[in-house]
């Protein structure tokens, strides 16, 4: 109701002034196409091929349904998605404004039909062309905008997948070490409790039960070990570069690293400080290790020329390795096939579950840095995120489509793919700001062309007519016979009597011609009681014209 009011009163707008120059006749048939167009604004959503072209037709018989007609072409335009079909019905709309205007142009509009085509072509071209034209724009960028967001969902939602995965995947691996850490860890267990059955059997056969119980209960062990993490992957593995060892994340070990590293090419330098990890806990050596590993693995695939710096800090709370490589001097050219990209994922997933910080970003030189954090003595496994998370929330959150949904609606709102992503409340402000200006501006060179047309129409041409006795004021008046005080002044005491029944003359100056030099013949127009004329005289004054006003006499 609102834009139908806005669009209604800009077509008033457009209406009273255009007539107010005196340029629209039958002004009720103005008012009456203005009413219709008005009426039917409301249904361009519904019947928009009908609606546009009979705005069109008001539009050439009417300019004041000009503006009502721009409002509906730049609708209709907006949210049409058919190229072709959108170009027929504006270029059709835009032909029946032109015709309209052409063929009542005699009757209702300025007169000849050429200056009714030139009419026509204004409104075609203010009421339909050019709002048409920026509602395309404006729908085109809208739908652009709208799949440019779905694209931006998309992605983010298999971002968050791929790193749930990775997480996962991380977990699973760290579930497998544990296996091989208490698998044999149990498998110690069960071999002396095999010695302990023998030499019970020998020493104390009555305690024989006690050590065949031991070893029994420690192989029922790792067989619900086995099948509880079975589903995680093989987990048979023993040997092998992913071997878990107790040398493993040592400051040995490190050095292993960094010269496998060294020999393949790299330039890197190792500093420790404080005391070897031997003591520590396997899932802190784990992950020193694998943090170590899969920096210098990341600078032999992006880095191979830059020098890197590997640094260990021990001390008796935590446990902080920084690697850090230089700017390479060019890119590899098989970089971009190297990989997953999900290490880094798996990484902060291992280091937080133990409690720690983990951080990895470019550097302004143009290299990268990774920097982890570990306690020393992790208390137990932590799960990263909120401390106040439930169990089933942190098993929920695991699980890799319902991550994924969770993120997306974090994200966006709770908005489903297809939906369109809410606008901040000043962006429905600020566009109905711009269209309303840009319907005020529409409208103004409306007027213009309009008054132009019409301007420049032809008028009829021959002699004005002169007053006659019988004429009243008013008509007298209207044929621009007005009085002037300056003729009336010099005819004051050389003028004839005036005519009997007399109520009043005027002396024009218009009236007023030289006969002869020194004399100036002016005219007299006296009216009755009755406002009427009845009699028009010419007599002769004379003339002071050539005296200085300055002149004092």
């Amino acid at each position: 109701m609102a834009v139908t009011a806005g669009v209604a009163i800009a077509g008033l707008g457009v209406y009273v002034m255009v007539g107010h120059l005196g340029f629209l006749p039958h002004p009720w048939f103005q008012l009456s196409a203005l009413a219709a167009g008005a009426a039917l604004f409301p249904l361009c959503r519904r019947f928009p091929v009908a609606v546009l072209l009979t705005l069109a037709v008001l539009s050439g018989l009417s300019p004041g349904v000009g503006p009502i007609t721009a409002a509906a072409a730049y609708a209709i335009a907006r949210r049409t998605v058919r190229t072709r079909w959108r170009a027929r019905l504006l270029a059709t709309a835009g032909g029946l404004a032109v015709g309209s205007a052409a063929a009542v142009a005699p009757w209702l509009g300025p007169g000849p039909v050429p200056y009714g085509l030139a009419l026509g072509l204004v409104l075609a071209s203010t009421a339909v062309v050019v709002p048409g034209l920026v509602g395309t724009a404006h729908g085109q960028q809208g739908r652009l905008l709208r799949a440019l967001r779905e694209r931006g969902d998309a992605a983010e939602r298999a971002r968050r997948f791929a790193d749930s995965e990775a997480r996962i995947h991380e977990r699973s691996r760290i579930a497998a070490e544990m296996h091989d850490l208490v698998g044999h860890r149990l498998s110690l267990i069960s071999l002396h409790a095999g010695g302990l059955e023998l030499a019970l059997d020998r020493a104390a056969p009555e305690l024989r039960e006690e050590a065949v119980l031991v070893r029994r209960t420690t192989r029922d062990a790792m067989r619900e070990l086995r099948q509880a993490l079975g589903v995680l992957g093989p987990l048979g593995r023993d040997t092998g570069p992913d071997a878990l060892t107790d040398a493993t994340g040592t400051r040995a070990d490190i050095e292993t690293l960094v010269a496998e590293s060294r020999d393949g090419g790299i330039a890197v330098r190792l500093d420790w400080t404080g005391p070897d990890l031997v003591a520590r806990p396997a899932p802190v050596r784990r992950a020193v290790h694998r943090v170590v590993r899969e920096a210098l693995t990341n600078v032999h695939r992006y880095a191979t020329a830059s020098h890197v710096t590997v640094t260990v800090v021990h001390d008796d709370e935590k446990v902080r390795v920084t690697v850090r490589n230089g700017a390479p001097p060019k890119q590899p050219a098989a970089a971009r096939d190297m990989g997953t990209g999900r290490g880094l994922t798996g990484l902060r997933e291992r280091v937080e579950l133990l409690g720690g910080s983990f951080d990895a970003a470019g550097l302004p030189s143009g290299g990268f840095e990774v920097d982890a954090t570990v306690p020393a003595d992790p208390a137990a496994p932590a799960e990263p995120g909120n401390a106040d998370e439930t169990e089933e929330t942190r098993e929920a959150r695991d699980r890799p489509g319902a991550d994924v949904r969770a993120g997306a609606d974090e994200r966006s709102g709770g908005r489903q793919p297809g939906d369109e992503e809410p606008v901040p409340a000043e962006r429905p402000t600020t566009e109905a700001l711009m269209l309303a200006v840009g319907l005020v501006g529409l409208c103004v060179l409306m007027v213009l062309g309009v008054t132009f047309v019409y301007a420049t129409r032809p008028h009829a041409a021959g002699p004005r007519p002169l007053p006659r006795v019988g004429m009243t004021y008013e008509e007298v008046a209207g044929l621009g016979v007005l009085d002037n005080a300056a003729v009336r002044a010099a005819a004051t005491g050389h003028e004839p009597p005036r005519p009997g029944g007399s109520a009043g003359c005027i002396y024009p100056f218009n009236g007023a011609t030289e006969s002869r030099p020194g004399s100036l013949i002016v005219a007299r127009y006296c009216f009755d009681a009755a406002q009427r004329l009845i009699a028009i005289d010419h007599f002769a004054v004379p003339s002071v014209r050539d005296a200085a006003p300055w002149e004092t006499p």
